[in-house]
């Protein structure tokens, strides 16, 4: 098994376009304080309409407002070509474009079809690779649709191979709504490998997944400080794996992720104070193993 993971922080986006709209200003402090906390990438903002997210209006005042760390990678979300070059615009090098899988929940998430989102993520490619970023093309819906059930590996795999040949630099698997398994896992593995997983932790298969790709030598992970997240077009999509949570795993089995704990979870005890409600990971609640009564 591997002696190191990478893990992208994604609760200032994905966490929080579930939520009800928080202040400007407390987006940025959280995303200040996760930046300080030895995480080496942070999915800050994403660039869609405020009539489909309005809790990511703000998304060109909290990128202006941030203290950018030198240590940490931003990126930045799509969902087409517009948001591409807003996103450009505002100087982001990292943008992530999302398709689903599932062409019923492409349409709920994206008011298209999903052979129209690759059709524009094939325009949206070069252009971004003009203004020297790179793309991350996101497979929603990976393991699973709500609206459609299971879905084929191979439809997966098709997806895939369009779009590293139109000129992707990576692929990431979204398992949307927390329908995978370690079963899925290392049945959609076999057919065909991402660069990084997202896994939810609504059915409670979160962290168990994390570990069948390990054992598959997936070295890449999103999560969310918290647990905080979901998709606001998928029934029972609440529920990222929790940062903290993943870092205490890791970290007890020996494996480096560059993440201060005791400083995340701090954080986590911010987020749950910003947000207003209970939050439901453990190690939030609890603390680490180690901590002593």
């Amino acid at each position: 098994m591997t002696s190191a993971v990478s893990i992208r922080e994604v609760a200032p986006r994905d966490g929080l376009q579930n939520e009800a709209p928080i202040p400007t200003d407390a987006k940025i402090a959280l995303i200040d304080a996760l930046s300080g906390t030895g995480v080496g990438r942070i999915e800050a903002v994403s660039f869609v309409h405020p009539r489909a997210i309005p809790q990511m209006a703000d998304a060109d005042e909290v990128w202006a407002g941030m203290t950018r760390n030198p240590d940490v990678r931003y990126s930045a979300l799509v969902p087409n070509t517009r948001g591409a070059e807003r996103a450009r615009r505002a100087g982001f090098r990292e943008i992530e474009v999302v398709v689903s899988a599932s062409d019923t929940h492409n349409r709920r998430n994206l008011n298209r079809s999903t052979a129209d989102s690759l059709d524009d993520i094939a325009a949206l490619i070069p252009l971004v690779h003009e203004a020297g970023a790179t793309v991350e093309v996101i497979v929603a819906t990976s393991f699973g649709c709500p609206f459609e059930g299971d879905v084929d590996p191979s439809d997966v795999a098709s997806l895939v191979e369009r779009v590293r040949a139109d000129g992707a630099d990576r692929i990431a698997f979204g398992d949307t709504t927390g329908m995978a398994t370690p079963r899925r896992v290392r049945d959609l593995l076999a057919e065909v490998r991402p660069d990084l997983l997202h896994f939810h932790d609504t059915r409670g298969t979160g962290l168990a997944n994390v570990l069948t790709a390990l054992d598959l030598g997936i070295t890449e992970f999103d999560a969310s400080v918290g647990g905080i997240g979901g998709c606001p077009y998928a029934p029972g999509a609440a529920g990222n794996i929790a940062t903290e949570e993943l870092v205490h795993m890791l970290h007890d089995m020996g494996i480096a992720t560059g993440i201060d704990l005791d400083k995340l979870i701090t954080v986590a005890e911010m987020a749950e104070k910003v947000i207003g409600r209970t939050l439901a990971s453990g190690v939030l609640r609890a603390g680490p193993r180690t901590r002593l009564v």
